[in-house]
């Protein structure tokens, strides 16, 4: 635990701009019970520019915080490597001053967290010092576009187009079984347990589009390269949808077919076949349609071309 014994003066960066203050101190004081952090809220003990204001205050640009001595928790400083940053630094594909689009490795986290001391957005804000936050989330073993927001207003307005389903994310899958060349529609509601996401009614509505592209005979088994549109981004969308259909992605460890995953593993397959390979949405920085695209990771190229 640290404790400060003198207040602290923050400034409001653009980053937080619009954020609520309970829910900044919150960020702030890790560690804090959110029913001590109200009390000083109520109290008058944070102060904005010297003056009193409720947890339901909005920041403004170039605010002062004020915020009395409190005991928080440490955190040990977990540094990135340099291969990882400079990996990062390879993989950006787009960037302005509001945002960023990388295409992210498959068996790289988005965050730290179950066992991962450091993600991408770990790695990402102490490459930067400035804050810098995930628009959207990628699975763990899915390659392609993530988007990452360098502003709050950035952050808010992607947000808003992923809730009106104005932001556009396609993926490439190879899927178990021949799929007739027509697009064909999964709208089945996923709902999440503990472990699994799973089709069931009391889930959240979920819709797919899958469209075959190039269909592969490969004698004991067949397979599918499909193109896959989501208007909604539910956890594993894809990989649940894709199975409840009868073509689960392959080597899908988790909603898979274990024969064959393991006759696409001798074939040379060693991960998940899943890309979100474009990304396509309003910048809200230029208010112009920005079109963001991934090349498929070279070793999934050379594998379909040994099919």
């Amino acid at each position: 635990m640290t404790n400060h014994d003198a207040p602290r003066f923050i400034t409001v960066d653009d980053f937080s701009v619009g954020q609520r203050l309970d829910n900044y101190l919150i960020k702030q004081l890790k560690g804090v019970p959110k029913s001590r952090i109200y009390r000083i809220i109520r109290k008058g003990e944070v102060r904005i520019n010297k003056g009193r204001k409720k947890a339901d205050y909005k920041l403004k640009a170039e605010d002062i915080i004020r915020i009395p001595p409190i005991r928080t928790s440490t955190e040990k400083e977990i540094r990135p490597s340099e291969g990882l940053l400079q990996s990062l630094d390879s993989s950006i594909l787009y960037e302005d001053k509001g945002l960023m689009v990388i295409n992210k490795s498959h068996g790289m986290s988005v965050h730290g967290g179950s066992g991962i001391s450091l993600g991408i957005i770990e790695a990402l804000k102490s490459r930067y010092k400035e804050p810098i936050e995930l628009v959207h989330r990628l699975d763990r073993a899915t390659s392609g576009c993530l988007i990452l927001a360098k502003k709050r207003s950035v952050l808010k307005s992607l947000h808003e187009q992923l809730l009106n389903h104005q932001l556009e994310k396609r993926y490439t899958a190879l899927v178990k079984n021949i799929w007739s060349k027509k697009k064909h529609t999964v709208d089945a509601p996923i709902y999440q347990n503990s472990r699994y996401s799973v089709i069931d009614s009391k889930g959240k509505n979920s819709v797919s589009h899958f469209h075959p592209v190039k269909n592969f005979e490969l004698g004991e088994f067949s397979a599918s390269l499909v193109d896959v549109l989501i208007e909604s981004g539910r956890t594993h969308q894809i990989r649940v949808h894709a199975k409840f259909a009868g073509h689960p992605v392959a080597q899908d460890n988790k909603y898979g077919d274990a024969a064959f995953d393991q006759f696409m593993k001798k074939k040379g397959l060693k991960r998940l076949f899943l890309h979100a390979k474009t990304i396509t949405f309003t910048n809200p920085t230029t208010s112009e349609i920005q079109k963001v695209t991934a090349p498929l990771p070279n070793d999934l190229e050379e594998f379909l071309k040994e099919l």
